[in-house]
């Protein structure tokens, strides 16, 4: 008797490429015999044949095979969009790893943060992969749950937020220089659920890899460290206190947030900022803006500087809603005080791009031997020198023009401004260099 498939929602019709399309490279692509079969290309970059439907939550089951060398992959909620990196595809990828380390079924995250749940320590799953032969992927997608299987055995379990949706992929990875062409990777039996997830999830022995307010596997190799643990205000004081401000900020669910007072600059709990001080340093922030919001990522700040009223005195990245907030139109400089600008003295790209009130968007300083690089949503928006001869007079036609040597500090706090407007921060890590 043939099984019932009227649950599974129809992507491959074992026939033709209908509902799919190529993105990346040059890679072909073509069906035979119910399979869908990629050829690696030489001189071209990754190629992914992808979807042409976008899917959020979902179960997916297929079968693919390999040679012994070549990677290969699985994309699920992954992206191409204009705006970053010009169209390359980006998100979340099921690894298919031939290699001796064997991480098939490990979760990396193309072309953003690399490796999120790689296979060190499971060794049941890296065994279980079989080279030069069919084998089988179960995957899951749902809310921000990603699992998956390999040959039955349990391999990733991942809780992130970064993405909920995008469309699936089959990757034929670049060979370089010394990868062989015409190497055939082949995916069958697709199988895919998008409805009554609860009815067909399976449970998984793993303990689950969390990124929220935690270093992802790559952050750690390469030095990253945590600047708010995500339940407490250890490292952080008022910018105008001994200690954390007592009202105007919020820690509940793992994010931290500046609550609504009227708009005011620092009038209610107050900027908060680092105890520690930075020289030299990369730092990241996950940011959501209400609508109509302002605030900002201060940082070379000196809390000695303005006792007064107002913020206290820094260089900053400049949080924004652009669309709705009158300082989008004012500024020394024009478009100065738009979102990801240095305020006051330089707009970013006007290319940029912001994800929409509401949804979390990642603010990226990179400050090294005076250069420093605004970056929004992994796409740099503007480079500046500190003390270089353009900085000085565009601060010399600013607002900051009457405090000495205003973004020369050697070392300074980390800042998060209280502009008076509900904004909300998590995911703050930061790397120093010497």
């Amino acid at each position: 008797m043939e099984e019932n498939k009227d649950h599974l929602t129809s992507i491959f019709d074992g026939e033709t490429l209908t509902g799919w399309h190529t993105l990346g490279g040059e890679a072909t692509y073509r069906v035979e015999n119910g399979e869908i079969i990629g050829t690696t290309v030489a001189n071209t970059p990754n190629t992914f044949l992808v979807t042409d439907s976008i899917y959020s939550d979902f179960i997916l089951e297929l079968d693919f095979k390999t040679d012994s060398v070549s990677n290969s992959g699985v994309q699920i909620r992954s992206n191409s969009y204009d705006w970053y990196r010009d169209g390359i595809v980006h998100g979340y990828q099921v690894e298919i790893d031939p290699s001796e380390r064997s991480w098939s079924g490990g979760i990396y995250d193309e072309k953003r943060r690399k490796w999120l749940h790689p296979l060190e320590g499971n060794e049941a799953a890296q065994k279980t992969y079989k080279p030069n032969d069919w084998n089988h992927f179960r995957i899951e997608a749902i809310g921000d749950t990603l699992k998956t299987w390999i040959n039955g055995v349990p391999a990733s379990h991942l809780v992130d937020e970064m993405n909920q949706e995008g469309f699936l992929g089959l990757q034929v990875h670049s060979i370089g220089k010394k990868g062989k062409p015409g190497v055939d990777i082949k995916w069958r039996n697709i199988e895919f659920i998008t409805e009554n997830l609860n009815q067909y999830t399976q449970t998984s022995p793993l303990p689950a890899v969390v990124t929220k307010n935690q270093l992802t596997f790559e952050e750690k190799k390469s030095g990253w460290q945590l600047l708010w643990d995500g339940k407490t205000t250890n490292g952080w004081r008022g910018a105008k206190l001994e200690e954390f401000p007592e009202k105007g900020w919020e820690i509940k669910d793992g994010v931290l947030s500046v609550l609504a007072s009227g708009g005011a600059e620092s009038a209610a709990g107050g900027d908060i900022v680092t105890k520690a001080m930075y020289a030299n340093f990369e730092l990241k922030v996950d940011f959501k803006i209400t609508e109509g919001a302002n605030s900002g990522i201060k940082y070379y700040v000196d809390t000695e500087l303005n006792k007064g009223e107002g913020s206290s005195i820094g260089l900053e990245y400049q949080i924004l809603d652009d669309e709705r907030h009158p300082d989008a139109k004012k500024g020394s400089h024009e478009g100065s005080r738009t979102v990801a600008s240095l305020y006051d003295l330089i707009q970013a790209n006007p290319n940029k791009h912001m994800n929409a009130v509401g949804e979390w968007n990642t603010a990226h300083i990179v400050s090294k031997d005076n250069t420093v690089e605004h970056w929004l949503n992994g796409v740099k928006v503007l480079e500046y020198e500190r003390g270089s001869d353009e900085f000085l007079k565009l601060v010399a036609k600013s607002k900051y023009k009457d405090w000495p040597n205003f973004g020369l500090l050697e070392k300074g706090n980390i800042l998060l401004q209280d502009h008076g407007d509900l904004v909300s921060f998590k995911n703050i890590k930061i790397k120093t260099y010497e």
